[in-house]
C-alpha cells in the first residue's frame, strides 16, 4: 500500500515533465524534427507556435489530433524580418511565450573552393544571425512579463567535426553551442534556461542526398553504434525534458543526440 507522500512524489516527477499551459515556439516546423518537437509539446499540454516558409497543415493536424491550441505562422527566416511579428502574434493569441526552439536550418552542399558569398550569406543568416535575434526578442518578451522562459538551440553533429562540403553550415552550427553558453551566461540570471540539442544522422529533408548515397550511408551507418540513424522521435525525450521544469537547473549545455556517434 502507498502511503500520501509517495503518492504525491510521483505525481510531482510527472509534472516536472509537463508543458501544461505553456506556449511553445518551433521555428521550421512544417516537417522533420520540428514537426516531431511540436507533437511532442502537443502531446505535454502546450500551445503550439509554428513557424515555417511552408504549410503546417501536416503538423497542424497532428498537434490538435494530441488536444494542443494551434497557431501556424508563415514566415520567411532568411532575414530578422518577420521576428517581430512571431513573437508579437504569438502573445496576442496565447498572452505570454514560454519555450523558443530555434531549429530552422538550412544546409548548401559545395567544394569549400567554390562557395560563393552569396550562399554563404545565405547559411549563416538563417542558421546562426536570425537564431540570435529571435531568441533576444523572445528574451525581452520573457522579460518584460516576468515569466521564465526555456531557449532551445538545434545544433548538430557538425558544431563538433568539419564535415565535408559543407563549410558554411559547419561554421553555423559550431557558432550555435558558443552562442547557446554566451546567451545562458546573461540570461540565466534573469530565468530564461538557454540549452541545446545537437542531433545526430537524422532521416529528414536535409539528409536525403546523403542517404541516397550509397556509400555515405553505409560508411555513416557503420559509425553509429546503434546502427541506424535517427528518427524526429529519437530527439522527442530531450526536448520535452529541456523545455519543462525538470531541466530548470540545466543551462549553457548541448545534449547530443546521436545513437553513439560522437563516442567512436
Amino acid at each position: 500500500m502507498k502511503g500520501a507522500y509517495e503518492f504525491s512524489y510521483e505525481d510531482n516527477m510527472m509534472d516536472m515533465f509537463s508543458l501544461k499551459g505553456k506556449t511553445a515556439i518551433v521555428t521550421g516546423a512544417n516537417t522533420g524534427l520540428g514537426q516531431g518537437i511540436c507533437v511532442a509539446y502537443a502531446k505535454m499540454g502546450a500551445n503550439i507556435v509554428a513557424v515555417a516558409r511552408r504549410s503546417c497543415d501536416e503538423t497542424k493536424a497532428l498537434c490538435e489530433d494530441a488536444g494542443a491550441k494551434f497557431l501556424e505562422i508563415r514566415a520567411d527566416l532568411s532575414s530578422t524580418e518577420p521576428i517581430n511579428m512571431i513573437i508579437s502574434e504569438a502573445i496576442k493569441t496565447f498572452g505570454q511565450v514560454d519555450i523558443l526552439v530555434n531549429n530552422a536550418g538550412i544546409i548548401k552542399r559545395n567544394d569549400a573552393i567554390d562557395v560563393t558569398e552569396e550562399d554563404w550569406d545565405s547559411v549563416i543568416d538563417v542558421n546562426q544571425k536570425v537564431v540570435f535575434f529571435l531568441s533576444q526578442a523572445f528574451a525581452k518578451a520573457c522579460i518584460n512579463n516576468k515569466n521564465k522562459g526555456k531557449i532551445i538551440n538545434i545544433a548538430s553533429m557538425l558544431s563538433y567535426q568539419g564535415g565535408i562540403r559543407v563549410p558554411a553550415y559547419c561554421a553555423s552550427k559550431s557558432a550555435i553551442i558558443g552562442l547557446t553558453r554566451a546567451l545562458c551566461n546573461e540570461w540565466a540570471s534573469k530565468g530564461i534556461n538557454v540549452n541545446g540539442i545537437a542531433p545526430g544522422y537524422m532521416a529528414t529533408n536535409n539528409t536525403t542526398q546523403i542517404r541516397e548515397d550509397q556509400s555515405r550511408n553505409d560508411a555513416i551507418l557503420e559509425r553509429i553504434p546503434q546502427g541506424r540513424w535517427g528518427t524526429p522521435e529519437d530527439l522527442q525525450g530531450a526536448a520535452v525534458f529541456l523545455a519543462s521544469n525538470a531541466s530548470d537547473y540545466v543551462n549553457g549545455f548541448t545534449i547530443a543526440v546521436d545513437g553513439g556517434w560522437l563516442a567512436r
